[in-house]
């Protein structure tokens, strides 16, 4: 991909994938099928984003919320897409080629099973040398929480007399490593945030809403939203 086809890629893209839920139900389907077939988009989205060259992508895998608060079988079965679909992950040749660290933000340890926890600590371990892409996935993730996990180790770390600058609140933020995101797309046809979904991160973002149900967001979808990004001129507040 030549130069000027890269700068008008967002370098940070961000998707929170909604509409599982509510498109298994219009069709009749449980709502793990749902999920099902979003971690089969997230898949192929996942191929086609890093062959065009975006070099840090971010899913919202999982509120905390979502694993709290939802039926004893639909999170069975969401942690068991996790695991089935990470171990293809794992051995993804996209991820190898593209040389994409991965990186799993949020409380999942805390949540998670321990087959599951020891394929993600596989997958990092993998690709934690890889420095030209990055592959993000929010489990168990609540901006909200982020901030407060932020401030509490920031005391902790530094006294409850510290001096508070972007630049510590950043370090500290559990995004700590990642840069600031340049696009943030939702899916599902509700426009509005979640959870203060890196609420660090999105301060000077470009939205992007889609009435498409996350399943039906494909490559073709995702293509035109990119299309709009390169429309945009970014004044960041000028």
């Amino acid at each position: 991909m030549n130069k000027e086809k890269l700068e008008m890629l967002p370098h940070h893209l961000a998707i929170i994938p909604d509409g599982n839920r509510r498109w298994a139900k219009a069709k009749g389907m449980k709502p793990w099928e749902g999920h099902e077939a979003g971690a089969e988009n997230t898949e192929n989205l996942i191929r086609w984003t890093l062959g065009k060259g975006v070099a840090c992508i971010t899913f919202w895998g999982s509120s905390l919320d979502n694993l709290t608060r939802r039926p004893l079988a639909e999170k069975k079965a969401l942690l068991d897409i996790y695991k089935r679909y990470f171990d293809k992950l794992l051995e993804s040749e996209e991820i190898h080629q593209q040389e994409a660290k991965v990186n799993i933000l949020g409380r999942w340890e805390e949540q998670f099973p321990e087959s599951l926890k020891n394929t993600i600590y596989k997958l990092i371990d993998r690709t934690k040398n890889y420095k030209k892409k990055a592959l993000n996935f929010m489990l168990a993730y609540s901006g909200e929480d982020d901030m407060l996990y932020a401030v509490q180790k920031i005391v902790d770390t530094y006294g409850k007399n510290v001096k508070i600058t972007g630049k510590i609140l950043k370090e500290n933020l559990m995004t700590a490593q990642l840069p600031a995101v340049d696009y943030l797309i939702r899916t599902g046809g509700e426009p509005h945030f979640s959870s203060g979904f890196m609420m660090w991160d999105v301060a000077n973002v470009q939205l992007f809403f889609s009435d498409e149900k996350y399943p039906d967001f494909n490559e073709e979808k995702l293509e035109e939203a990119l299309a709009e990004f390169a429309k945009r001129q970014r004044r960041l507040g000028k």
